[in-house]
């Protein structure tokens, strides 16, 4: 028996073990009732086996731990890619994206999709011929530049830092819910799951440990949605049939869009849009004037000895207030904004873009094609992915290891919208049109834990649930599914360890890139260019650690919603790397000077971008901007990565022909 062979075997089992811990559980919860020993159980069991397969696959080695040796199967590379892939915006944050906008959240399957096309297309081969150990190094080599290096280091980490704050999110908000720990403390147990994997054995150590979080999370995954799918009457692969049940849920909404009580409840949002609006144009008169009303509704209470509570409360409301008018504008306009998305009727869910205005409809196109292209080239451009196709045993098997990537993938892309459509029905007839002293279980739950998430309101005080008075953070959909369906609670603790083991396997691909990059291309070829292996390990492990630490921090601020942070990383690396990379490749006349000036405009513009135009951002910094052509942040790699392209291509024109060295390489790596 060969070596892949017995890791294909070892994986098998490890599969059929896991199923039947489940199996053992459900029937020990049908026996006992439910527990939420379940869930701790779930999280602490799977996190165990990371951390073994962590301690086995330790390593001092450089080879090993930057690149796995170089040994990895391209089946077994695939799994682990796409669990590098699936990260937690993917597992918690599609399903729910694809229930709020239906159609709209396509962009994110399209876009992540059609970018693993252009990496084995584009990328994938000629990264892993010049074989090197890190995407700077790949630059660097091409261009025998280590500015291009140092910019390429910058990019790496910056785009990759945004990445992994975002997957420490995901799992602060799994621990807050399952384990019931606060947001702050969850992210920091989060943290040793995820240095567990990574600390010991580098890229080895990941790689393996990825091939079991995939089989773990696309179980919790596919598992759950085919009994919610068999409850409903659509067999257990609701993926071939699901279409019948979108057209109903399209006939429930259709319905409630024309009852009364329905439209008043959107005018009621309307008109408290219609009241922020008023405040945002009295400013900075309205700023004063509400401000001052707040500080002397407290000193009221004081001076009348007031309940505590009730202080406490408006004092809280006092520290939250807007710092300023130009923050007032900031905040206030967000919260018109939501309050008129409330106030929109639902489309149906196959809509591709609602009959509103022409101009909205326009700008909703155009952020359609603008969010497609950023999440297609970004894609293609993420070091975190690229890298991985460096453990291959070949040119060839890197070309397949992206064949079984797209596979393993698109088990889990086809199912997503399944899951949105199944919770949506499953919410349309289970709570809406309900009395609010009869809520389900479910509900009273997430409005504890997580009030921010979840919110009903009796806007028209008939004491009954209204479809136009809910409010559900799309973050929640996925991790609440199951008891919306009236799962058992088994399949709860499965969706926590599924979610978590997406959030943890690109954490640690996220955490290895940039501690390599920083080890590897900072510190062995610009500080230290005689330093050994063991030492270059030992100073990627160092580094490791403080980058965790920092990430854990900043996810602690909750600095953003998941979804957004994940398509800005992807902006900022195809600004900043795609143009390099793709004409670095196919266009011998690609020079240093095009390369370095080219990442510089990209990277800038894309910041630049995000910077002046998402709130939570204008808010800090007190910068703010126009958004060109109403494209949203999210998007801002639209303008970032045709300026970097126009300005390499001109760069590289007018600078002086590469030397004969540069195209021989060039050539090599073009060569099959």
């Amino acid at each position: 028996m060969n070596e892949t062979q017995r890791l294909l075997r070892n994986y098998a089992l490890f599969t059929l073990g896991f199923l039947a811990f489940i199996a053992i559980l459900a029937h020990i919860e049908k026996i006992n009732g439910a527990g939420v020993w379940i869930g701790y159980l779930f999280l602490f069991l799977t996190i165990a086996v990371y951390a073994l397969i962590g301690v086995f696959s330790r390593t001092s080695d450089l080879v090993e731990y930057y690149v796995a040796g170089r040994r990895v199967p391209a089946v077994l590379n695939g799994m682990a890619t796409a669990a590098d892939w699936l990260s937690a915006a993917s597992f918690i944050g599609l399903a729910g994206s694809l229930y709020a906008t239906g159609y709209n959240a396509l962009a994110y399957v399209m876009g992540w999709t059609g970018g693993y096309c252009l990496v084995a297309l584009l990328l994938a081969p000629y990264v892993r011929k010049m074989g090197r150990y890190t995407l700077p190094d790949f630059l660097a080599t091409r261009y025998s530049s280590n500015i291009v290096r140092g910019i390429a280091v910058f990019a790496t980490i910056l785009c990759s830092f945004v990445y992994l704050v975002a997957q420490i999110q995901g799992v602060g908000l799994i621990a807050t819910r399952f384990i019931g720990v606060d947001f702050s403390i969850g992210i920091f147990c989060g943290l040793a799951g995820i240095l567990v994997c990574s600390f010991l054995g580098g890229m080895r150590a990941v790689t393996w440990t990825q091939v079991a979080q995939y089989i773990i999370l696309i179980t919790a995954f596919l598992l759950p949605v085919s009994l919610i799918a068999n409850q409903q009457g659509l067999g257990y692969l609701p993926q071939l049939n699901y279409g019948h049940l979108m057209e109903r849920v399209e006939s429930i909404e259709g319905a409630l869009r024309e009852q009364p009580a329905e439209q008043a409840i959107r005018d009621y949002y309307r008109r408290r849009a219609q009241s922020v609006d008023e405040r945002i144009a009295e400013l900075p008169a309205s700023y004063g004037r509400e401000r001052a009303a707040l500080v002397d509704r407290v000193a009221t209470l004081r001076r009348r000895n007031g309940p505590l509570r009730e202080i406490d409360a408006l004092e809280t409301e006092v520290g939250n207030f807007p710092r300023d008018p130009l923050d007032a504008v900031t905040r206030w306009t967000a919260e018109r904004d939501e309050l008129l998305a409330r106030a929109e009727a639902s489309v149906p869910m196959s809509e591709p873009f609602p009959a509103q205005s022409d101009k909205a409809q326009r700008s909703n196109r155009l952020n359609f094609l603008a969010l497609l292209l950023c999440l297609s080239l970004g894609t293609a451009s993420l070091p975190h992915i690229l890298t991985r196709y460096n453990t291959t045993r070949s040119v060839a098997a890197a070309r397949r290891s992206v064949g079984w990537t797209l596979f393993f993938v698109a088990l889990f892309y086809v199912t997503v919208p399944v899951l949105a459509v199944l919770i949506k029905f499953d919410i349309l007839n289970s709570l809406i049109g309900h009395r609010f002293d009869e809520l389900p279980q479910w509900v009273i739950q997430w409005s504890r834990v997580e009030p921010s998430l979840l919110r009903l309101d009796d806007v028209y005080g008939d004491g009954v649930v209204h479809w136009a008075g809910l409010s559900i953070q799309p973050d929640m959909i996925v991790l609440a599914a199951p008891e919306i369906a009236g799962l058992p609670y088994v399949f709860s603790g499965l969706i926590a360890a599924g979610a978590l083991a997406a959030a943890l396997s690109t954490a640690d691909g996220l955490l290895l890139t940039i501690s390599n990059a920083l080890s590897h291309d900072v510190y062995y070829y610009l500080v230290d260019p005689s330093a050994s292996s063991q030492k270059r390990v030992a100073m990627s492990k160092f580094v490791l650690l403080g980058v965790a630490l920092l990430a854990s921090y900043m996810a602690s601020l909750k600095t953003g919603n998941i979804l957004f942070l994940v398509g800005a990383a992807f902006s900022l690396a195809a600004s900043s790397l795609f143009p390099a990379l793709v004409l670095g490749i196919f266009w011998k006349r690609m020079t240093r000077t095009g390369a370095i000036l080219g990442m510089l405009t990209g990277l800038v513009v894309c910041v630049y971008y995000i910077v002046t135009t998402y709130p939570l951002l204008t808010r800090v910094t007190g910068f703010t901007g126009p958004r060109w052509f109403g494209i949203e942040p999210i998007a801002s790699g639209a303008f970032g990565v045709p300026a970097g392209f126009a300005v390499a291509v001109l760069a590289s024109l007018l600078d002086r022909r590469p030397d004969e060295r540069t195209l021989a390489l060039v050539d090599h790596l073009r060569e099959p």
